[in-house]
């Protein structure tokens, strides 16, 4: 059975430049115990009202962002799509009482192809995507991630991309210096989270915006820390945690990612 990862793919420029992080997602396919036959991503940059996958006929590379250097618009990552995940995954989240729409004309958003580019540059691995929603919160999440378990035995990797922090109105005030000292209330927010986390603690991170030190200022909107939520929730009742890798960028940006059994 696979484990279920949390990955913090940081900006788009992660794909080009070498920092600890993409160093990281490089030599992500050490930490499994195989390779995955499909990848499910829940990104941060896939927002509905209710659950929905995609499924088009064809994966495509979806810049959506603005402001970077050209080279970074040219990189395409555009791996098979698989429809029968999109339905199984439907099928999934209906038995659990969730909706779920399929979109058949959406490709891959950065927080999906980002990490995988570097995982598996080759693309030869199926990949899909499911939505968040953020108004409906971490509860919720979990209880989405909970419902898609039975993937993980069916050698499907169940990937959360988001940031372990993501307060970027920092960037307007911010130094810009790559390497700054962290910030302390990042410390303390990371350090609250991580023990939560390595505890399989689902009810404190049901409540971390209310918990957590500092919580509401490391995310302002919860879209970037929902994808653990998600990942948590897929490793059942009491997930097994390991923290993969920690870095920070520009002294606000934690870059930690996870792995569930």
């Amino acid at each position: 059975m696979l484990p279920t990862l949390f990955l913090s793919h940081g900006s788009p420029m992660t794909a080009i430049e070498d920092t600890p992080a993409r160093r990281f997602l490089g030599g992500l396919s050490s930490f499994l115990p195989e390779r995955p036959s499909a990848i499910l991503v829940a990104s941060a940059h896939w927002e509905t009202a209710a659950p929905a996958v995609n499924a088009p006929a064809r994966n495509t590379t979806i810049h959506d962002f603005y402001g970077f250097p050209r080279p970074l618009y040219e990189l395409r990552y555009e791996p098979p799509t698989a429809p029968w995940l999109a339905a199984r995954t439907a099928a999934l989240l209906r038995a659990a009482g969730l909706d779920c729409a399929t979109d058949t004309e959406r490709g891959l958003d950065h927080g999906a192809w980002v990490p995988l580019l570097l995982a598996y540059p080759e693309a030869d691995i199926p990949v899909i995507q499911l939505s968040l929603q953020t108004r409906l919160g971490p509860a919720h999440h979990l209880a989405l991630g909970a419902a898609l378990a039975p993937l993980r035995e069916e050698g499907v990797l169940i990937i959360g991309s988001g940031s372990f922090t993501h307060d970027l109105r920092r960037f307007r005030v911010a130094s810009g210096d790559y390497g700054a000292p962290e910030m302390p209330d990042v410390t303390a927010f990371s350090d609250w989270m991580n023990e939560k986390i390595l505890a399989g603690d689902l009810a404190a991170m049901a409540e971390y915006r209310t918990r957590a030190p500092h919580a509401r200022d490391e995310h302002p909107t919860d879209e970037h820390l929902l994808p653990l939520h998600v990942a948590m929730g897929a490793a059942g009742p009491k997930p097994q945690a390991e923290r993969l890798h920690s870095s920070v960028e520009f002294g606000f940006l934690r870059m930690d990612s996870y792995l569930f059994n």
